[in-house]
């Protein structure tokens, strides 16, 4: 199976890492609010570190953000930023835990304006990366080019998950993500 160039070039755990990944959730519409929560904090995350090393954490992540609750994170209190700041299971960096929760305190206000975070992105659709960028640095802490990029395209909202030569591709446009069918 010819994989996007990245994967193919793998070997062993790290390429069995990777492919989860890759071939069940990168570029696939996520259509429920807490896993878009979710993989913008991953997303946020990684910035400054690689992949691999969020992939490995993941399950840590959702242990300590109570899998991605957006209700309960928006309500993290001091105690829980010290939980979170000594919790080997994530990524311990405060700036990162405090955009989080901000981020789903957001989150929150646009479920309320607009029945879910899922509407919200798609009333946005389509724009340039640009324009989302711009965006989300409007709405939401520590989201730079290339996190909202990454996370935009992780959640089938801008193309460019996958090579057109890649299996995978063809699974993500039969699950209609928004940019093929707007």
């Amino acid at each position: 199976m010819s994989y996007c160039k990245a994967i193919e070039n793998m070997s062993g755990e790290r390429k069995a890492l990777h492919e989860a990944y890759h071939d069940k959730l990168y570029g696939f519409p996520i259509h429920d609010d807490n896993e878009l929560f979710c993989r913008l904090v991953l997303e946020i995350n990684q910035a400054g570190l690689s992949w691999e090393t969020i992939l490995k954490k993941e399950v840590g992540f959702r242990k300590a953000y109570h899998n991605f609750d957006i209700k309960k994170v928006a309500s993290y209190k001091d105690k829980d930023v010290e939980r979170l700041m000594s919790d080997a299971g994530i990524i311990r960096n405060r700036l990162k835990i405090n955009a989080a929760i901000e981020n789903a305190k957001t989150i929150m206000q646009l479920q309320k304006e607009h029945g879910s975070f899922e509407n919200w992105l798609a009333l946005q659709h389509p724009k340039p990366k640009e324009e989302w960028v711009k965006l989300f640095k409007k709405a939401f802490r520590f989201t730079g080019g290339e996190i909202v990029n990454e996370f935009l395209m992780s959640a089938g909202y801008l193309p460019g998950a996958h090579a057109e030569n890649c299996p995978i591709y063809k699974k993500v446009l039969k699950a209609k993500p928004m940019w093929h069918t707007r």
